[in-house]
């Protein structure tokens, strides 16, 4: 709770942390904004990286972006809630700015993988987890191909990456809900009801 010199007319004592995770393709981050969109004071949590900006980025927004003696330092001083390398390249969650915004009564959405999701549920037990999960592994594919990004090649490496995620979610025990996203809609629309059911837990 806020002290109360310092609590805004917009703060309340419901803030909640949602993790959600998913492999490439199967509509993860298109869920994760239509509840940001949909439930009030909702924010994207905004990781920060070394990898390089580019022209389309905007910092802040799609990434912090430090050079890696200062990420490495972030680490040092216990100021991620998680983070990791992935293809050599540093990838980790702020803690000060997501642990302001759940004194504040936010919601915070972070889109993270399963390891980094492992991180932050042992840090904050009480944070809302969800795995998003296609239909089926053909469907996957179908929907992989669909997006007509890459190459068959490079196609079947992220089918069985996905693959490979989702067996590393089912068996890391910290995912409280498995949402099957067969319909987009009716997926959303589960998303936000546990969030909304979630957060009156907190309330209560």
């Amino acid at each position: 709770m806020i002290d109360s010199k310092h609590r805004l007319p917009t703060d309340t004592d419901d803030g909640l942390l949602v993790i959600m995770s998913g492999p490439s393709g199967v509509g993860k981050t298109t869920i994760a904004r239509a509840v940001e969109r949909a439930v009030p004071a909702s924010l994207f949590s905004v990781s920060a990286t070394t990898r390089a900006k580019t022209e389309s980025d905007v910092e802040g927004v799609d990434y912090h972006f430090v050079d890696e003696p200062t990420f490495r330092a972030m680490v040092d001083d216990d100021e991620l809630l998680e983070w990791a390398e992935v293809f050599g390249r540093l990838y980790g969650t702020p803690r000060a700015w997501v642990e302001e915004q759940l004194r504040r009564g936010r919601v915070v959405i972070c889109d993270i993988d399963v390891q980094g999701a492992k991180q932050i549920k042992a840090r904050m037990p009480e944070a809302l987890t969800i795995f998003v999960l296609p239909p089926s592994e053909p469907e996957l594919l179908e929907r992989l191909r669909q997006r007509k990004r890459e190459g068959e090649e490079a196609i079947q490496k992220r089918f069985a990456e996905a693959k490979r995620e989702i067996a590393a979610a089912r068996a890391s025990g910290v995912y409280e809900h498995f949402l099957v996203n067969e319909d987009l809609d009716t997926s959303i629309a589960k998303a936000i009801a546990l969030v909304h059911e979630a957060r009156s837990r907190t309330r209560r």
